[in-house]
This record gives C-alpha cells, structure tokens and sequence, in this order.
C-alpha cells in the first residue's frame, strides 16, 4: 500500500523545515565570516582580531583537539559528556518547575482571590537576579546536605515555574464562555469542568511555555553550576575555556555551540511529546 496524501505532506513539510534550518546556519556563517573579511578594511562598529572573533573552521578544528595537555579526550567528546551531566541537571528542574507551574496556574485558575494576591509576587519572584539566586540555592543545599546537582536543579526549576504558571493560568481561562454554562447545566462538578474543558484547552499554552522553559532550565543549569563549584558540566566547561580566550578563543566558542544545541535538542523533544500528546487528544474528542 503507498503511503496517504497526508504523510507524504509531513514528509516534505518536514524536508522544507530541515532546508530552511540549513539555509539559516549557511547565511549565518556567511555573516560571521563575512563581519571578519570587512573588519580588514574598517573597525567599525568594532575592532576584529582572530584572538576575538575566530574562524568558523578553526571552531570546529578546536574541537577534534584534546580537551588540554596530556589527554586523550577529544574537546568535543568532553562537551558532550558535561552536556550530559548538565542536561540531568536541567531535564530534573525542567520536570519539577514544570509541575510546580502547572499546579499554582491551576490553583490560581480554581481561586481568583488568591490569583489577585498571590500573582504580584510570582512576578516579583521573576525580578530578582539570577546571579544572586544561584549562591544562596547552594549554600541552603550545602547546609541540608543534598546533592550539589540537586541545588542547580532547583534553580533552572526557578526559571522554569514562571512561563508555565503564566500560560497555564492563560490557557485554563481560555475556553468559550458557552462551553463552561454548558458544562454548568449539566451540573457538572468544578473538577468536571476543569479536566474536561479547560485543561484540554490550555495543552496549547503549557506546551509553549514549556518550550520556553526547556531553555530556560539549560540557562539556569549551567549559572547555577558555576558557584556550585562542580567538576562536570557545561558550565565549568565554559569557566574553565575562558581563563584561556585571550589567547584560544575557539573552545569557548565551540562550548557555547554545544550548549545551544543542548537546548535545541531540548525544546525538539518538547515539540515531539506536544505533537504526541495533542494528535491523539484530537483523536479522542474527533
């Protein structure tokens, strides 16, 4: 049997996308390279040394390198291993932010009292710096005697709770008021019309924000490692290049491309369990 019209559609939406991806990756190249031919001319906007802003392919060479001196592990093979320890890190904040998110934006949902009091200061949780988060997360940690990767796991958890608490109140306020009178005169139960109407039609919202929030849990894993003084992840990887930019700029570099495709992969395995989970929720109500 061939495959359906519709498949064959998927197919080539899905070739098209991989074909602007690369169309993007080729112009910004083009763009980087081309930044660094002009700047032999003119040092405007700013000035353009190798030591600064280096080759694209001397990037990628710096990686088949050795991580340093009297190792055998290749500079890639090393990012790909502290990306997976941040990416525990990250994926475990992810899972508890995400439900910590989802479960206020219900509550909040469920009581607007409590939406008009306790909504000023989830803002204002999102106003304090990071960077000044991170230590006392660490310290708090250190004192309770967990795990130092569970602390950086609380904090991209904080980065985490904000875009989903926002979108999942947004979405579950979102359905039709005809829809929840209905739900009403059958005399359905306030849980009924939660689980029934209004969390199927704030999938769309969570699923956003956790997309936004899958970077956000990489972002903050890889601050909250550097005054968590670990010996893995991408954040000590990135510390530990940058004593060394001014005179080898190329593994910084290569580190920061890892972790962008660390947070790529992230949010595309994201997209794939929202395309999932939203297909077969059409399926069931269809």
């Amino acid at each position: 049997m061939g495959s359906s019209p519709v498949a064959g559609q998927d197919r080539l939406a899905r070739v098209r996308q991989l074909g602007w991806v690369a169309l993007v990756l080729v112009g910004l190249v083009g763009l980087w390279e081309g930044y660094k031919a002009l700047a032999a001319f003119t040092s405007w906007p700013l000035p353009v040394r190798s030591t600064s802003v280096p080759h694209v392919w001397d990037i990628v060479a710096a990686l088949a390198e050795p991580v340093q001196r009297g190792r055998d592990q290749s500079t890639f093979a090393y990012l790909i291993e502290s990306s997976l320890f941040t990416f525990r890190e990250a994926a475990a904040g992810f899972v508890a932010g995400g439900l910590i998110g989802f479960g206020l934006g219900v509550l909040l949902a469920l009581f607007r009292p409590l939406e008009r009091g306790l909504m000023p200061y989830v803002i204002a949780s999102q106003t304090v710096p990071l960077l000044a988060i991170a230590p006392m997360v660490v310290v708090w940690s250190s004192k309770a005697q967990w795990p130092t990767w569970v602390a950086v796991s609380v904090i991209a958890a904080y980065l985490t709770f904000f875009p989903v608490t926002i979108n999942t109140l947004r979405g579950l306020q979102s359905p039709e008021p005809t829809a929840l009178e209905l739900m009403r005169s059958y005399a359905s139960s306030r849980w009924a019309t939660l689980w029934k109407v209004q969390v199927p039609s704030a999938l769309p919202y969570v699923f956003t924000a956790l997309k936004v929030s899958a970077t956000a849990s990489v972002i903050g894993a890889i601050v909250g490692e550097l005054p968590a003084s670990l010996n893995a992840g991408l954040g000590r990887a990135l510390l530990s290049f940058s004593y060394f930019f001014a005179t080898g700029p190329e593994k910084v570099y290569g580190a920061v491309v890892v972790a962008g495709l660390l947070g790529m992969l992230f949010v595309g395995a994201v997209t794939l369990v929202e395309r999932l989970t939203l297909s077969r929720w059409h399926r069931d109500t269809a």
